[in-house]
């Protein structure tokens, strides 16, 4: 049995069901209930109360531990689940952690995950650490404008990162989790290429046929529209990575193509599959 955590999410989705393609009895955890492919078992579970994960992982030998963001908040205890997997019989965990953790070390949500991977390595379980940097799915943020306005806005146009398609790290997660050659292993998991907000903007109308226009916002209104979801402190900190890449977010990584033998998927796989939200 392999829990996924997160797993209606876009990457927990597809490793789910990768696992059940595979094979592998699944066990696929979500704060609310879902719909989940034929054959795999849903348990309702919130992480922050890490207790309420023991029914999931009944028979469990391995987990993919996805943390939200709200755990990474002051008194919040991740590694509690990392104890509880142990002290339930799973030998293996796989951690979605985020490639800020070595980039830029520093900021508080970084400083919280760099604690839950050394909580994870110094637990006795066999572990890898996936470190991905932006998602390409990020860009669903754009899809209603892009329905009803055929507008994509978004601050610093012309800053690029290579981002990653959710689909990659889910097929990274699922080989971690059942290729025993991938354990002890971190990896840094990135697209094929730099893309800036314009050129995905630009991506998004070839797809559609249509054209999309590109407004860019300042940092204040940007800001403005993200601490309606996100605390101030996270917001700035977002704002202050994706204003100034640095050389090592903007390095593109082979460790997708190592762990999977094949290149990364490019932004325009990604915005091809799901070009159905933007229309």
């Amino acid at each position: 049995m392999i829990v996924v955590t997160g797993a209606t999410g876009n990457v927990g989705r597809p490793l789910t069901q990768a696992l059940a393609d595979a094979g592998e009895q699944v066990t696929a955890v979500s704060r609310q209930a879902a719909a989940v492919p034929d054959g795999v078992r849903h348990v309702s579970a919130d992480l922050a109360e890490p207790r309420g994960l023991t029914p999931a992982l009944e028979g469990a030998k391995a987990l993919f531990l996805l943390l939200s963001g709200d755990l990474h908040a002051p008194g919040a205890r991740p590694a509690d689940i990392i104890d509880l997997a142990a002290s339930n019989g799973v030998r293996r965990v796989v951690l979605l952690s985020s490639q800020g953790v070595a980039t830029r070390p520093l900021g508080p949500s970084r400083i919280a995950m760099s604690a839950v991977e050394g909580a994870l390595r110094e637990s006795g379980l066999d572990w890898a650490v996936l470190r991905p940097g932006g998602f390409a799915s990020n860009a669903l943020a754009w899809a209603e404008s892009v329905r009803t306005q055929g507008t994509v806005a978004a601050p610093f146009g012309d800053v690029g990162v290579p981002v990653v398609d959710p689909a990659d790290i889910a097929e990274v997660a699922a080989a971690c989790l059942l290729d025993d050659r991938h354990s002890g292993g971190i990896f840094e998991l990135t697209g094929p290429e730099v893309i800036t907000p314009r050129q995905q903007a630009e991506v998004i109308a070839a797809a559609l046929g249509s054209p999309v226009r590109f407004h860019e916002l300042t940092r204040e209104e940007a800001k403005a529209a993200m601490t309606r979801f996100v605390p101030l402190e996270l917001a700035d900190d977002t704002l202050d990575i994706i204003s100034a890449s640095n050389p090592a977010e903007l390095r593109i990584s082979s460790d997708v193509e190592r762990v999977l033998g094949r290149a990364p998927r490019r932004f325009s796989d990604w915005v091809a599959r799901n070009v159905a939200a933007f229309r």
